[in-house]
């Protein structure tokens, strides 16, 4: 079903690489530089949200993360057939959003280590499923903004009627 295929590639790259930086790499330990000082490895765990923002509890994260997974998983049911960006993107955030879920499920908390940035100017340390979900919801906004306004959530085959592809008829007079 359309892009369905991207969650599960999302999923395991997300996990496996959780799994490998687990074990080889000491968390809170010395980041492993891959491009200098620029963009290097750094094993965190991180309790809260998105960018290490802590809305509550590591159980109100967990349930809040679910109910936005139910509210995508309504959102790409609903999407209409047609629509290749939305589904490809949709795919992507939840992918990513599952990748993060397991995490909070096994350790109640989510394993980040891609840390990006110049001295003491660093982004929040991420992973691959946050990287997912960014991208997708990226080109979520694009998708959206590129659709009609008051453009119809349900599919145009659904929508039309044989009466809207027919040729206007011209008055005899």
């Amino acid at each position: 079903m359309r892009h369905l295929w991207i969650v599960p590639v999302a999923l395991v790259v997300d996990q496996a690489s959780k799994l490998i930086v687990d074990s080889t790499m000491t968390p809170y330990g010395p980041s492993i530089p891959l491009l200098g000082d620029f963009f290097r490895l750094t094993y965190i765990y991180n309790e809260g949200a998105a960018f290490g923002l802590t809305l509550g509890s590591p159980f109100l994260h967990t349930v809040v993360s679910i109910v936005a997974l139910g509210i995508l998983i309504w959102m790409f049911v609903k999407l209409p057939r047609n629509e290749r960006l939305l589904s490809f993107a949709l795919s992507m955030v939840v992918g990513g959003a599952l990748g993060n879920i397991v995490d909070r499920f096994r350790l109640n908390m989510v394993i980040d280590f891609f840390d990006v940035g110049i001295g003491t100017l660093r982004w929040p340390v991420f992973n691959f499923a946050d990287s997912f979900v960014t991208v997708g919801v990226g080109l979520l906004v694009v998708g959206y903004s590129r659709r009609p306004a008051g453009s119809p959530v349900q599919s145009p085959s659904a929508a039309e009627t044989p009466e809207d592809d027919a040729p206007p008829q011209r008055e005899r007079g």
